[in-house]
Order: C-alpha cells, then sequence, then structure tokens
C-alpha cells in the first residue's frame, strides 16, 4: 500500500503523494482559518460595543474631574473680580464728581455704596439747583439755591451737610468745571435732617464769581462774561444743570 505500483519510476508517485498531502493540509489550514474568522467576526460588534461604552465612560469620568475642578477654581476667581469691581465703582463715582460728569445712572449706582445705612436712598431723593436770577453783571456775586426733597413715601433720614452737599458751576456745555462751594471751603460737619414725604431742605449758596480747583491750590481768577450753568450734588446725586449768564 505504501509502495508506489506502476509503470512509472518510484520517484514520481512519492511526489504526487507529497502534493496531495501537502494540498490537503493547506485546505485545512484554510479550513479552520475562514470558520474562525466566521465565528469571531459575529462576535465582534458586541465586543466592539462593549469596548466602545467604556472607552466613553472612562473618558467621561476623566473629564468631569478636571470640570469640575476648573468650574470651582472658575468661581473663586469671578468672586475675586466682583469684589474688585465694586472697589473700583466707588473710585469711579469720585472721579465722576470731581470731572463734572451729569450720569444720573453713574451716580446713582455709586450711591448705593456711600449712603450711610439707615438713611434716604438716592431713589427716594431728589435734588434741584437753581440761579437767583437768570442775568448778572459783572461784579456781582452769584446766588443759588438747592433743595432737596424726599420723593419716596416714607419718613428718613440724610446727611445734608456741607461736606456731602455741593454747588458747582461749569461751563454752558458742561465740559469745563469752573467752581465748587467745597473746593477752598470744606466743611465735614454733618447736618442730619429728618424728612417726611414731599417735605424739602433748602439751603443758599452764594459765589465769589472766581475759579477753583479742588484743594484751592491753583490761582482763583475771575470768570469772563458768558453762559454758565450751575449743579447741585449730594453725595453722588446730581441735580439737572440750571443755565445763567454773567454779562
Amino acid at each position: 500500500m505504501l509502495e508506489p505500483n506502476g509503470p512509472l519510476p518510484p520517484e514520481i508517485y512519492w511526489r504526487r503523494r507529497a502534493l496531495a498531502i501537502g494540498a490537503g493540509v493547506v485546505a485545512l489550514i484554510l479550513f479552520v482559518w475562514i470558520v474562525t474568522s466566521l465565528g469571531g467576526g459575529g462576535d465582534d460588534p458586541e465586543a466592539e460595543a462593549a469596548a466602545a461604552s467604556s472607552s466613553q465612560s472612562s473618558t467621561s469620568s476623566g473629564q468631569a474631574a478636571p470640570s469640575s475642578a476648573g468650574d470651582a477654581g472658575g468661581s473663586g476667581s469671578g468672586s475675586g473680580e466682583a469684589s474688585a469691581s465694586g472697589s473700583g465703582s466707588g473710585g469711579s463715582g469720585g472721579d465722576t464728581a470731581v470731572s463734572g460728569s451729569v450720569s444720573g445712572g453713574a451716580a446713582a449706582s455709586s450711591s448705593s455704596a456711600t449712603v450711610p445705612a439707615g438713611q434716604c436712598p438716592d431713589q427716594s431723593l431728589a435734588i434741584k439747583a437753581s440761579s437767583n436770577q437768570p442775568n448778572y453783571p459783572s461784579g456781582q456775586e452769584p446766588q443759588f439755591g438747592i433743595v432737596v426733597t424726599n420723593i419716596g413715601s416714607a419718613t428718613c433720614e440724610r446727611d445734608l451737610g456741607a461736606g456731602m452737599q455741593q454747588v458747582l458751576v461749569y461751563s454752558l456745555d458742561g465740559q469745563q468745571r469752573i467752581w465748587s462751594n467745597t473746593d477752598c471751603f470744606p466743611n465735614t460737619a454733618p447736618d442730619i435732617r429728618s424728612l417726611k414725604p414731599g417735605e424739602q431742605a433748602a439751603f443758599t449758596v452764594k459765589w465769589s464769581g472766581a475759579t477753583s480747583e479742588p484743594g484751592c491750590t491753583a490761582p482763583r481768577n475771575p470768570v469772563g462774561a458768558g453762559a454758565y450753568t450751575v449743579v447741585g450734588q449730594l453725595g453722588a446725586l446730581r441735580s439737572t444743570p440750571e443755565p445763567f449768564n454773567i454779562s
């Protein structure tokens, strides 16, 4: 059976047997590989889905921790900025008063930080400035009136002392600050007034007709003829400009 029989030399028969055995082995290997591939391919979607789900969960967990830490850090930073912003607003309010910007919104926001607790808020008060007469001849001292009115619905107190109350003169366009009653004669004495709803407190101030600057460090020069405006200010609350003339 093992010995080849036939008319051809034995070597040829051995070669044919070797080729047949080799072909059978290759076929068997291909068959096993195909079966394995098909069987493994059926399991791959589930395995891949599980692997993808696990990967996403890990990624989400990894990202959530830094995000939470970042949010906490952002919250701390925001608080610091808000505090700095609050301080800056107070400084801005002071600059507004010196520069003569007639901004009711800015004045009101600054006022809430400067009005002592328990006193009338700016929202409950109105301030009006007026000139005693519309025209003054050169050399005559203009006289101004300031009226503070409680426009709220409840009685309240407010410091109306000269240190909190200002009368300012500007050029007609409001760009140049000419004079203030507190530049050369500051007075910090308090004057607490109790105002009922609708009640008014009136004050009178005279102006020498000369220029001045905060601290009274610059020379005081008589102003020339022209049109000017007077503005009343209580803390950060400002009146509308009232025009008058010097001839």
